[in-house]
């Protein structure tokens, strides 16, 4: 398979990237995006509709599940009534979970902790599974290149959106 290759990202397009987003990147994505590095999907200098888009996919996805699955989890308090009230509050439920940073379609790195080594989750509606142990085993393996870091035999636990991978793969 031939890989396409990105040019760095330099320290300020880094940081308008995450102002313009309202997200931290974690170190290792920041490590990453600062060398040449394999072209996934998502261009932080030129791609902002579609990374806004993917940014509220996660939210919208559940919101779909919620409405037509009958999606509600016992955390998240009594089912409002209205489809208004059920869509506010998913809203501030994951509005207070880790940000995801889009990477590549619907696979994600969350944001929080602000450390390296966090899972990468794929996420459809509440589908939401691990996708990689951490960024740099998900890009060797997305990118059919050497894994050149340690690989974690265990799972960083990421409130909010560990709970739907950890339920279907405890």
């Amino acid at each position: 398979m031939k890989v396409e290759w990105f040019d760095a990202y330099t320290p300020k397009e880094l940081d308008l990237a995450q102002d313009m987003y309202d997200i931290v990147f974690s170190p290792d994505l920041i490590t990453f995006l600062s060398e040449r590095h394999p072209l996934l999907d998502y261009n932080w200098r030129t791609d902002n509709e579609a990374i806004r888009t993917m940014l509220r996919w996660p939210y919208e996805g559940l919101l779909f599940d919620v409405e037509n699955a009958n999606l509600w989890l016992p955390d998240w308090g009594s089912r409002p009534l209205t489809e208004a009230g059920r869509a506010g509050r998913l809203k501030e439920i994951v509005d207070d979970a880790p940000k995801l940073i889009p990477l590549c379609g619907h696979r994600y790195l969350p944001a929080y902790p602000e450390e390296a080594d966090n899972p990468v989750f794929s996420v459809y509606q509440s589908d939401i599974i691990y996708y990689g142990t951490n960024l740099h085993e998900y890009i060797g393996r997305e990118s059919h290149l050497p894994v050149t870091v340690p690989v974690s035999a265990k799972l960083k636990p990421i409130p909010f959106w560990a709970q739907f991978a950890d339920d279907m793969f405890p």
